[in-house]
């Protein structure tokens, strides 16, 4: 038990490690040249189409956001990262859609588990749509994840001559993605930074959801058990813990699914642990925003908090309002009552919403300005 504790404060080790290695690749290898490389995301929609198809093809949020976090550290503008890490909202919820697909034969089962699995999609639809207009016109989420971000790292950014502890203990890690400098070209070495970071992030995060299963698994259950037939609170706080200690929604949301489809829990009493999940998944981001130092440490941790403040405003604003609670429910049930009806319904929805949508949104503009 004691090893699997140290291999835990490792693994959230290499976590922050990478997000550092991935702000400093992307200013090497970009230099000035960073506004033309952002310009492909300056749309809004394109940022949130890029957040989902990642998020639906690493089938993970939290190495998503971790990764912008280290895209904004490099330089990314935060009002063109709000958009991805909304997409990446939306795409978390491909994990659990799946999920339900192994209920297919069972046409009772697969029509709860379909709708258990689907409800999160419609409420982040929903989130979205509320929000990201707002965002464009106003800049709420923006501004008050400033301030936080200012609040709480004591000013408007952190002197890089200041001594900073998150990088002297993370060095090692970075020093050695920088042996490359030796040998190659700016560019090459901040690709090779690029990538190393972030396939230090997917295997720190696989490895960490999977170490958290073993430590976590018998909380989690007991948590469940205790806490999803109190109500709709105790099931959005039940949902937000379980998620910080598996350091996965996709895992906690699935878990879900199963216990749907065989009438267990009804979709009414799954609704509010999935949207704890959501607030529960920001807590990846937040860790990894401690990794940043330097001028654009407040930016790292400001989109971070933008990711949290977006969940759970989602959530106060949505579930918190009567009448438009339930919305997401009755899509849900809608949308799965079509999927029972025509099977291959549900398989058009996963690749047509996760990736063919997407992909062709991200394709089209880029063929159009080549023409």
């Amino acid at each position: 038990m004691v090893r699997s504790w140290f291999q835990l404060i490792g693994l959230v080790y290499l976590l922050v490690a990478a997000v550092a290695i991935i702000g400093t690749g992307f200013k090497t290898a970009t230099g000035d040249r960073a506004e033309a490389l952002f310009s492909l995301v300056q749309h809004p929609i394109m940022g949130l189409v890029v957040g989902l198809l990642a998020t639906s093809l690493v089938q993970s949020s939290s190495t998503v956001t971790s990764v912008i976090v280290g895209l904004v550290a490099g330089g990314l503008p935060v009002n063109l990262a709000i958009p991805m890490v909304m997409g990446a909202n939306i795409g978390t919820s491909i994990t659990n859609t799946i999920v339900s697909l192994a209920h297919l034969r069972v046409a009772g089962e697969f029509q709860k588990a379909f709708a258990a699995a689907t409800v999160l999609d419609m409420f982040n639809l929903m989130a979205v749509a509320l929000f990201l207009p707002l965002e464009l016109l106003f800049h709420p989420l923006e501004s008050m994840s400033l301030w936080l971000a200012k609040w709480l790292t004591g000013g408007a950014g952190v002197d890089p001559g200041q001594f900073n502890l998150v990088h002297w203990l993370t060095y090692p890690v970075q020093a050695f993605f920088q042996w490359p400098q030796r040998i190659l070209p700016a560019f090459w070495v901040g690709l090779w930074q690029i990538v190393g970071g972030i396939g230090l992030i997917v295997t720190s995060i696989v490895l960490l959801g999977q170490l958290l299963k073993q430590l976590m698994v018998d909380r989690a259950r007991e948590l469940l058990k205790s806490a999803m037939g109190r109500g709709p609170l105790s099931g959005i706080l039940s949902g937000t813990i379980a998620t910080v200690l598996f350091q996965s929604s996709s895992t906690t949301t699935s878990l879900m699914v199963p216990l749907a489809g065989h009438g267990i829990l009804s979709l009414k009493e799954i609704y509010p642990f999935t949207l704890g999940a959501n607030i529960g998944t920001c807590i990846t981001a937040l860790i990894a925003a401690t990794a940043i130092d330097g001028p654009l440490a407040v930016a790292a941790l400001e989109i971070a908090l933008v990711h949290f403040l977006f969940n759970f405003l989602g959530v106060f604003v949505i579930f918190g309002m009567p009448l438009w609670r339930n919305l997401p429910v009755w899509a849900a049930e809608r949308l799965a009552a079509a999927a029972g009806r025509h099977r291959g319904f549900a398989l058009a929805y996963v690749l047509g919403v996760f990736f063919a949508l997407p992909g062709f949104l991200l394709l089209v503009p880029l063929l159009w300005s080549q023409r």
